[in-house]
């Protein structure tokens, strides 16, 4: 593993594989990886996000108001079902077919004509594998939106 140089007092470290085990720092492919009680992190990212949950979050920040931009390629489609109130709308991957290749994809539900929940899912690559949901409960005062509670999970 790691070997300290004790004319210079300089800790150097092998290549190694991705931490096992809450604790452990290694160099993994030129940079240190760590693990804490959230996953494996890359030291110097300075996200505070381990990889799994960056992964399963799949970059929530590149879908712009309305589905998937930069860091997905071009030609993706949006399937919307539910008429005037919609309940679902979809995006698929280039040249998929519903419903396979699934993106992302957000639900509505409806009183009235107000929102009262919105459930976002964000699918793995294999478009089916479910990775991330936001969920938010919204109210109401009259007409006007007064709080949101969000989920994460």
């Amino acid at each position: 593993m790691g070997t300290k140089d004790p004319i210079q007092g300089n800790l150097e470290l092998e290549e190694d594989t991705t931490p096992v085990a809450v604790g452990q720092v290694r160099l993994v492919g030129g940079a240190f990886k760590a693990m804490d009680g959230a996953g494996v992190f890359d030291l110097r990212s300075g996200s505070g996000l381990s990889e799994a949950a960056h992964k399963a979050l799949r970059q929530l920040i590149h879908f712009i108001n309305d589905g998937p931009a930069d860091g997905f390629a071009s030609g993706a489609f949006k399937q919307t079902t539910g008429g005037v109130f919609p309940t679902a709308e979809t995006w698929f991957v280039v040249g998929s077919t519903p419903p396979a290749g699934k993106i992302v994809e957000l639900l509505t539900t409806w009183a009235a004509a107000k929102i009262t929940q919105e459930v976002w899912k964000i699918y793995d690559t294999d478009g089916a594998t479910v990775l991330a949901t936001v969920s938010d409960a919204i109210t109401y005062t009259g007409a006007f939106e007064t709080s949101r509670i969000r989920t994460i999970t």
